[in-house]
């Protein structure tokens, strides 16, 4: 699947990719409702209705990945109702194993996440998976999400990495065809982010099951 002697840089999404979505998923679209409901005295169902169309809205935008906006929004603090359900935070099956052969054979590794930074710190918390990286990256430090084609531009100005030899592994169909158009030349999608859902449809995306279906010898 992966031809491990061309690529010299490996670039990974961290939501859905290598942590389970299931937490992302229940807390925009179960937890989020809930204390909107309480705070705004509705029913559950009435807040979803009234806050899911601005989801919506802003997908594929920083606005969508910004905790800041969505405080200011919904006039909840986001950022500590993370908190409130973060045991749900859950790294998916043979991630760390992938880590650390990637960085033994020498490659770059490079975690590249539209997370807004509290979230990222909080998940680097929970799991303890910064030291397995090279870098850290926050596409809210370029002003641009990974949507964006111009994004892999600018990550070039702070990561020297060659698109030609460079692995991007993405649950995102919108970011891996944002990546393809610039040029990145192997692109992974993920069948299952959330493992409390079905197999999502990649389209032409060649996808993984789970990390060791691509682990480097």
């Amino acid at each position: 699947m992966i031809q491990w002697d061309n690529i010299n840089t490996v670039l990974l999404d961290m939501d859905g990719t290598l942590l389970d979505l299931h937490f992302d998923n229940h807390f925009w679209q179960e937890h989020v409702p809930l204390r909107y409901s309480e705070k705004h005295s509705m029913d559950v169902d009435s807040a979803k209705e009234e806050i899911y169309p601005r989801f919506k809205a802003a997908e594929g935008t920083m606005d969508w990945y910004c905790l800041d906006y969505w405080s200011k929004q919904l006039d909840l603090n986001v950022a500590q109702l993370k908190l409130e359900v973060d045991h749900l935070i859950a790294i998916h099956p043979h991630v760390v194993e992938f880590l650390d052969a990637v960085r033994n054979s020498g490659r770059s590794l490079i975690l590249v996440t539209n997370a807004h930074i509290d979230s990222l710190s909080l998940k680097m918390e929970k799991t303890s998976l910064q030291g397995h990286f090279d870098q850290l990256i926050c596409a809210h430090d370029y002003g641009m999400p990974k949507e964006d084609p111009q994004f892999w531009n600018a990550l070039k100005q702070q990561v020297n990495y060659d698109p030609k030899t460079t692995l991007l592994v993405d649950d995102s169909l919108p970011v891996l065809k944002s990546a393809r158009r610039y040029g990145i030349q192997y692109l992974l999608a993920v069948l299952q982010p959330d493992s409390k859902s079905p197999e999502k449809d990649v389209e032409d995306f060649t996808a993984i099951r789970s990390f060791a279906d691509i682990m480097p010898a």
